[in-house]
């Protein structure tokens, strides 16, 4: 990948696009009207509490199901009206990936491969290469871990050289070293192959070290779109530990909004330029600073504050 910034990538490269998305069943609208825009080399969660409709839009953006209304395009391809072109720009695993288990690796990705025009032995040994499965492309499939089942798919999914690989819940299933072990291939798709990859996950933990950005969806809606570090610094958070709490507490609310009392501590906002006259105002006051700590918020306290604290998938 060359030496662009997100930012020039941002500007040039959009890989998908989403606009007006909405999916009605029977009576029900679903999901209400969903935009946003992919971009190339960057790693793109997706989050959804139950019901939300996180499913149903992959689904759509994979073409398993058509949208009631709304455009997908992806590398400029309308999915619904130039399927065919659209199609050959993406990769997906939409929940595990189907593999049979009585065939080796390479048997398998031999297999898949004569569905694809243009996809050749060498191109079989590149994928192999690149998910790392050199030592075991011979061994059945039904003797692989979890962690090389997922990478297999990934292999599979990327025969066709896709700008677009949707992963849903890439990581479910694998113990601590086997999500550290995707998480970290990942981010070699989107950084060094230049890779747009799409992942779904109900691991925020992990969304928060994975993606560039990411979307929040609630009740078939999109809430919020944004750099997951943007998205933190904008909610970071102030701890004071004060003596006394019930005198220091009137004197932080002159200067912040919403003081919230935790325990020892009293919590606002961060806001840099009125750490130092609020702190003179309390010391004039005699009050004790025993502690200051600045926070960022975890993406799941976040991610329950935007969705009223409804549960992720």
């Amino acid at each position: 990948m060359s030496e662009m910034t997100m930012s020039e990538i941002t500007k040039s490269e959009i890989t998908m696009s989403v606009r007006g998305l909405r999916k009605t069943i029977g009576k029900r609208e679903i999901i209400k009207g969903i935009d946003f825009s992919l971009h190339r080399g960057e790693v793109f969660g997706f989050l959804g509490p139950n019901g939300s409709g996180k499913t149903t839009t992959i689904r759509m953006l994979v073409g398993l199901i058509e949208p009631t209304a709304g455009t997908i395009e992806v590398c400029g391809y309308n999915l619904k009206t130039q399927f065919t072109k659209a199609i050959r720009n993406l990769g997906c695993i939409v929940e595990n990936p189907e593999l049979y288990g009585f065939l080796s690796g390479r048997d398998n990705l031999q297999y898949f491969a004569r569905m694809i025009d243009g996809v050749d032995e060498a191109r079989i040994e590149e994928v192999v290469q690149l998910v790392g499965l050199q030592a075991r492309i011979n061994d059945l499939v039904k003797t692989y871990s979890l962690g090389m089942r997922q990478r297999l798919g990934i292999a599979q999914a990327l025969l066709n050289r896709p700008k677009v690989l949707i992963l849903d819940e890439p990581t479910n299933g694998l113990d601590p070293a086997g999500i550290r072990e995707m998480r970290e291939f990942v981010r070699y798709l989107a950084d060094h192959e230049g890779l747009t990859v799409f992942v779904s996950s109900h691991l925020l933990s992990e969304v928060q070290l994975l993606c560039d950005r990411v979307a929040i969806i609630s009740k078939g809606t999109v809430i919020h779109v944004t750099e997951v570090r943007a998205l933190l610094e904008q909610n970071e958070r102030m701890y004071w530990h004060l003596q006394p709490q019930e005198l220091a507490k009137p004197i932080l609310e002159t200067y912040f909004e919403n003081v919230i009392s935790d325990g020892n501590h009293l919590v606002t906002a961060f806001d840099e330029a009125k750490i130092d006259p609020c702190l003179r105002t309390l010391l004039q006051h005699n009050i004790s600073v025993i502690e200051m700590s600045r926070k960022l918020s975890s993406l799941e306290e976040l991610f329950l504050e935007l969705t009223g604290g409804e549960s992720i998938d």
